[in-house]
């Protein structure tokens, strides 16, 4: 299966499943359009017509041009098929039930009322709670119990926001710490944020034990004061973003998120991109809003043809500021067209479920943090372990074969079959398919293949 598209002057071309990327010639992207689909001398005599005698162009040119295709089909480069349908269960089969990480729901509670908001304001359609240190403690000896001979353990502190239990944070990460080398284990911390209570005691803690921050901004200040307001309705721009600026420049501008939402209120949400940069941030990621049919929040059809441009926008700009010597991240165009995640990854995808779970501040298990709080998902406890067995094995047996609309779909190599999480809200099903995130997807993936050849072509010149 292959996938042409034409995008920043470039001719495109992907072979699926052998990862292979080719930036062709008009005439080579023809002769592949059509090689399937039309014999040997049909192409030919239609590239004659076409193209004989066009900028030098000789019947002995296209000749050779397909030549060249037939050689790239022959080296598996080209048109090769999909042999890993086979493998996709055994592989999750193999990892014979280590976990490697768990998101710690530190806080059921907020300090901002984003209207938005996946989690019910913190409270995940509950009531609100935090984590106490007994119940941490006991998570993160459950992740050491069940992490098989793993080293490196990943734990996210998540909410709700979970410096409104910082003191228990500090415990767990000290206790954490304290027995790392006697079960020979390395923990790697995340804290994700809005900012509101950083201080300079926040800023030390992450930068000593954190090795990733994300922090929620929105962009523009009427943008992300339109939703990420507190309980009295006041915005939270002002008081985050000098916090923000100390502790990225505490952290010299390395390993940080900064992480904002865009709705039907910003799908030109470039302009908030181009405001965050102007701030100082450099490592960004922006989500389209995933929510409920008709709120208000949610984009609409247009707003999706809008959203599409600006991701080329965006891949211009980067590109412009690569050039400039002041590059910066866009999370959703981080790709590797050299390497990339291993074939386990790209067809299993990202193991909620099985490899990683979220931790409720009772110790209730969830595939993931967006799982929690459905009752049908809760898969058991940190202190009975696993026992849902069967909605477990519904997670394990998830792959991109198993969605029906996947098989067809260039892009399912990058994706992986897409956010398991995302398609049950939307489908009820966790192998169904979230179309809107699709659609999207696809236009990232396009984008991000071409910022990478330019990224690559420039460096050459």
């Amino acid at each position: 299966m292959i996938h042409q598209y034409k995008l920043g002057g470039y001719n495109i071309v992907l072979d699926v499943c052998s990862g292979a990327i080719h930036v062709v010639d008009e005439v080579a992207y023809d002769i592949i359009s059509l090689y399937e689909s039309t014999t040997r001398e049909d192409i030919i005599a239609d590239m004659e017509k076409k193209y004989l005698g066009k900028d030098g162009i000789s019947a002995e040119d296209i000749r050779e041009c397909f030549e060249q295709v037939e050689e790239l089909r022959s080296m598996g480069k080209l048109f090769s098929e999909d042999t890993f349908e086979d493998m996709a269960g055994e592989l999750k089969q193999k990892t014979g039930g280590v976990i490697k990480a768990l998101c710690l729901h530190i806080a059921h509670t907020c300090n901002l009322n984003c209207s938005y908001c996946f989690a019910s304001q913190g409270k995940y359609h509950g009531e609100r709670a935090v984590m106490s240190f007994e119940v941490g403690k006991r998570a993160l000896d459950f992740l050491i119990e069940n992490s098989g001979s793993r080293h490196n353990l990943e734990v996210d502190f998540f909410g709700g926001e979970p410096l409104m239990n910082f003191d228990v944070v500090k415990q767990l990460v000290a206790y954490a710490r304290s027995v790392e080398k006697k079960y020979n284990k390395n923990f790697r911390f995340t804290l994700t944020t809005n900012g509101v209570l950083i201080d300079d005691d926040v800023i030390d803690f992450a930068n000593r034990e954190c090795a990733n921050v994300v922090l929620s901004l929105d962009g523009r200040k009427e943008i992300h004061d339109r939703f990420r307001v507190d309980y009295a309705g006041n915005g939270s721009f002002d008081k985050i973003v000098p916090k923000f600026r100390r502790l990225v420049e505490s952290r010299e501008g390395k390993n940080y998120y900064m992480r904002g939402t865009f709705t039907h209120a910003n799908p030109d949400f470039l302009e908030d991109i181009k405001v965050m940069l102007d701030l100082g941030f450099r490592e960004l990621s922006m989500e389209p809003v995933v929510c409920a049919p008709g709120d208000p929040a949610e984009l609409t059809a247009s707003d999706m043809e809008i959203v599409k441009e600006q991701y080329e926008k965006l891949a211009e700009l980067m590109l412009s500021e690569h050039k400039a010597g002041k590059p910066f991240t866009f999370y959703h165009y981080m790709i590797d067209l050299t390497g990339g995640p291993c074939i386990y990854k790209r067809i299993s995808g990202c193991g909620s479920g099985t490899e990683y779970m979220a931790v409720t501040p009772w110790g209730d298990l969830y595939p993931c943090h967006q799982f929690v709080g459905e009752e049908k998902y809760r898969l058991g406890d940190i202190y009975a372990g696993v026992t849902n067995k069967a909605a477990q094995e519904e997670f394990a047996s998830c792959n991109l074969y198993k969605k029906p609309e996947c098989r067809d779909c260039w892009a399912r190599l990058y994706c992986s079959g897409g956010c398991a999480a995302n398609a049950y809200h939307a489908t009820g099903s966790v192998t169904g398919v979230y179309k809107p995130g699709c659609e999207l997807f696809k236009k990232r993936m396009e984008c991000a293949i071409m910022l990478a050849i330019a990224k690559q072509f420039s460096d050459e010149e």
